[in-house]
């Protein structure tokens, strides 16, 4: 069963709107869930109407915003103008009548946050990190949310990582930790894909490679903007295999926060808008499992966050 979205309006209520972002109005609220699309030959930007079915087109009704979010993100949009469009539905298409696409294409940066959940660290018998321990895979390993993750000839042990993205909305530098969320834009879902057999025995011990090949990074088809989601540290998170849960956690049980990992990387990379930042996996991991447990051929693996949604993507045999 999918997470409620009435869950994450009741979240709302309770919590209230923080963060240093602005207020919204909850009463038959248009939540801010934007896609990327394909429609034909044609690219477009859109938000994704409350009943999931329908998408509203930003792109194909003001040519004055871009087709794909990264250049949306340069620009110098308004939030204002974007809730003017949705309300006046001018262009409404079918969301099963048009291809969804990675809600991020292109990124300059996919920065990814390793022994980042408490569950993950204790299944591996490792400390807490006391700093966040960062690492990195190529923007080209994205993928779209129904697209086939490929099963490189070159690895024996593919595994799963269902993780929260968070996706920088302007130029982020030497930022104070209380101003970290001024410079989120949102939040999608993503997977970590690794080859473990390349992660801990191949290349020399540095994990690039490990989680850089084709198609390692499949992402969600919707970036919620993060005055949906008041705290980003409440949200249940989980991975099934096949049908079979093989992760279920919660992101409070981050160790280092998204305000935290903003911040930290600011003083060291400067940030830019649509970079994503994978924050990290609960336990449940399959080299971790006794005994291990890796992704095969024919595999469908189903990667779900409250509040943000489900992808699901087979495993198919690299050509």
């Amino acid at each position: 069963m999918s997470f409620s979205r009435v869950s994450c309006t009741l979240l709302k209520n309770a919590i209230g709107i923080q963060n240093n972002v602005r207020s919204l109005s909850y009463t038959n609220h248009q939540a801010m869930r934007f896609v990327q699309y394909r429609d034909g030959s044609e690219r477009g930007l859109g938000i994704q109407l409350n009943d999931s079915k329908s998408i509203v087109s930003l792109s194909g009704v003001d040519s004055t915003i871009p087709v794909d979010m990264v250049s949306f993100l340069h620009s110098e949009y308004s939030v204002e103008r974007i809730e003017k469009i949705v309300q006046e539905k001018k262009k409404v298409l079918q969301s099963n009548q048009v291809e969804l696409l990675p809600c991020i294409t292109k990124p300059d940066k996919v920065i990814c946050v390793g022994l980042n959940y408490k569950g993950h660290c204790d299944e591996q018998k490792k400390p807490y990190p006391v700093e966040p321990f960062f690492f990195s895979k190529f923007p080209s390993t994205i993928i779209g949310p129904h697209d086939a993750v490929r099963h490189s000839s070159k690895s024996k042990a593919l595994d799963w990582e269902v993780e929260m993205a968070v996706v920088i909305g302007s130029t982020c530098k030497n930022v104070d930790i209380n101003d970290a969320y001024k410079y989120v834009f949102g939040y999608t879902i993503a997977q970590d894909i690794s080859a473990r057999d390349w992660q801990k025995t191949r290349n020399n011990g540095q994990w690039l490679i490990a989680k850089s090949m084709d198609t390692f990074c499949p992402l969600g088809s919707v970036l919620v903007h993060k005055n949906e989601i008041p705290d980003p540290h409440l949200l249940q998170i989980k991975c099934s295999i096949n049908g079979v849960m093989k992760q279920s956690g919660s992101t409070e049980e981050l160790i280092h926060r998204v305000d935290k990992l903003v911040s930290f990387l600011s003083n060291l990379i400067t940030l830019l808008p649509g970079d994503i930042i994978l924050t990290g996996t609960p336990s449940g991991v399959g080299v971790f499992r006794e005994p291990k447990e890796f992704l095969k051929v024919g595999d469908i693996i189903e990667s779900e966050i409250s509040c943000i949604g489900k992808m699901e993507n087979p495993v198919i045999a690299d050509k």
